[in-house]
């Protein structure tokens, strides 16, 4: 029987705890399962599987397929923020998400992709809303995202474990701080509440992480 993430055992913890203190039963309240944070993070897509990838789609003229990677990669938005994009954004070079108490949080796009997209935008006839769908309804959901990129690894022989919407917003930021170290910066841009959540993208992949050590470690 699948026991679930312990993240996922701890809010369920959590949750028959505070039952048990509304019952009067506060004795028989248990642990959080401990969580061993890690070193490294995981699954997400390197510079040569992304750069594999574009070159594959653009090569096989989906033209779509490539803009969607392109666009998670160069954005950092999230899955939802993704899907609520229109043309009117990308010919602007921004756009604006509103979240809790108002806040406002700028999603930029880049020169180079703004240029491309735009084009691709206006060749298409395509307005208002980008990110549709074939089916009825016409509404394109963050699972059909992951599918569309899991069929892209597939097809390319690139690890499906790294082809997921959160990959390339993982990609976008340790590309960031690659070329820039300006942690606030980047927090601001990836919409993080706390710096300690962007920190995290200081840390190497695993496969990272060996490669160094392999090319240290030499004695």
């Amino acid at each position: 029987m699948e026991t679930g993430k312990p993240a996922t055992i701890n809010v369920r913890i959590a949750g028959i705890n505070k039952f048990l203190q509304f019952i009067g039963k506060s004795e028989w309240k248990t642990t959080p399962v401990r969580i061993q944070n890690r070193t490294f993070i995981e699954n997400v897509i390197s510079e040569a599987d992304y750069e594999s990838l574009k070159a594959c789609l653009l090569r096989d003229g989906n033209l779509r397929g490539y803009y969607i990677v392109w666009t998670l990669a160069a954005t950092g938005a999230r899955i939802s923020e993704f899907l609520q994009m229109k043309a009117e954004h990308v010919y602007r070079g921004y756009f604006d998400m509103y979240g809790k108490g108002g806040k406002m949080r700028r999603i930029y796009f880049p020169t180079r992709l703004r240029e491309s997209f735009a084009d691709w935008l206006r060749e298409q006839n395509i307005v208002g809303p980008i990110w549709t769908s074939t089916k009825k309804d016409g509404v394109l959901t963050p699972n059909g995202v992951g599918t569309i990129l899991r069929s892209f690894g597939r097809r390319y022989s690139i690890d499906v474990k790294v082809c997921h919407p959160h990959s390339f917003r993982h990609f976008y930021a340790k590309q960031f701080l690659k070329r820039s170290h300006d942690l606030t910066l980047l927090a601001d841009l990836m919409g993080h509440e706390s710096l300690d959540t962007t920190r995290i993208y200081l840390r190497r992949t695993a496969d990272e992480q060996r490669e160094e050590v392999n090319r240290i470690v030499v004695w």
